[in-house]
């Protein structure tokens, strides 16, 4: 989705905030491409990798589950959304307050980089 309309953005943000309320972590991971690489500073504690980095779905999948099962009333709510060459920014709220999630797009419209943002002052 080179360079995403901001239909598409919004179209794709709001499909991603279901998915997650949903607890579809299939639909969540249609989202991504399948060598993705996911980027987050709660990657350490739910995926045992230090650099807060992983690559690839089967990752991605076991990293998620292990947050969700951690998580359960998870609900997020859409503020924004933002678009730029290649990226959109998902801007919503969840239980850590203000979040965003960038993503990179493939020109199939699935993100191959993706990286989770929160509030400085909550990172528990």
């Amino acid at each position: 989705m080179p360079n995403p309309t901001p239909d598409a953005a919004r179209a794709f943000a709001e499909d991603w905030i279901a998915a997650w309320n949903a607890r579809d972590l299939d639909a969540v991971l249609a989202h991504y491409s399948d060598d993705c690489i996911f980027a987050s500073p709660f990657v350490a504690r739910f995926a045992g990798e230090p650099g807060g980095r992983l690559v690839g779905k089967t990752r991605l999948r076991a990293y998620w589950t292990a947050a969700l099962a951690a998580l359960p009333a998870l609900h997020f709510e859409l503020v924004d959304m933002l678009t730029g060459v290649d990226c959109i920014t998902v801007l919503y709220r969840g239980h850590r307050g203000l979040s965003a999630e960038v993503l990179e797009l493939a020109a199939d419209g699935r993100a191959v980089r993706g990286t989770a943002l929160y509030a400085v002052e909550d990172r528990s």
